[in-house]
């Protein structure tokens, strides 16, 4: 059985997920998600020097929820994945709309491997890469469009990737 995770796909084993942000195994509700989660907490990314909004999803739910059921998403908006561990992804597009792109990020900030994914297909884009931290989804083609390709840097408006979701105290 397999339950779709923000579009990235976990697997599962009866009610327990494998938690992408602990790498440990949690229970669930066997309920798949039925709707859409509401808009997440944004902030101000830069992809290179292009400035977007990105909705953060940031706990197991937020990113197991991620864009399913949402309808649109503004050109220059997305959702930014935080991972907790260094892993290989495995993201799929099941009850999602909206056509998307996906940015595979490295635990430094850089985009390792970028992605177009299909509305509702439910094979995985997986990750060629076992060093991702962090993904990006954004309408598809944003990064074509604005010339952003493997090697752009990702930071926020509170600084690097590590700056703004795992600082130092």
């Amino acid at each position: 059985m397999v339950i779709a995770a923000g579009c990235e796909k976990q697997p599962v084993a009866k009610s327990l997920l494998l938690s992408p942000l602990t790498n440990t195994v949690s229970r669930i509700s066997p309920a798949e998600p039925s709707q859409a989660q509401p808009k997440l907490p944004t902030i101000k990314m830069y992809v290179g020097t292009v400035e977007m909004k990105v909705e953060q999803a940031l706990t197991e739910i937020q990113i197991q929820k991620g864009m399913m059921f949402r309808k649109k998403i503004g050109t220059n908006e997305g959702m930014v994945f935080v991972h907790r561990n260094i892993s290989e992804r495995n993201y799929w597009m099941k009850n999602c709309f909206v056509p998307l792109s996906i940015a595979y990020i490295n635990p430094i900030g850089r985009i390792v491997e970028i992605h177009d994914m299909k509305p509702h297909d439910t094979n995985t884009v997986n990750s060629v890469s076992n060093n991702i931290k962090y993904a990006l989804e954004t309408p598809q083609g944003w990064f074509k469009r604005n010339g952003i390709g493997p090697g752009v840097m990702v930071t926020t408006e509170k600084g690097t990737l590590s700056e703004t979701y795992f600082p130092r105290r």
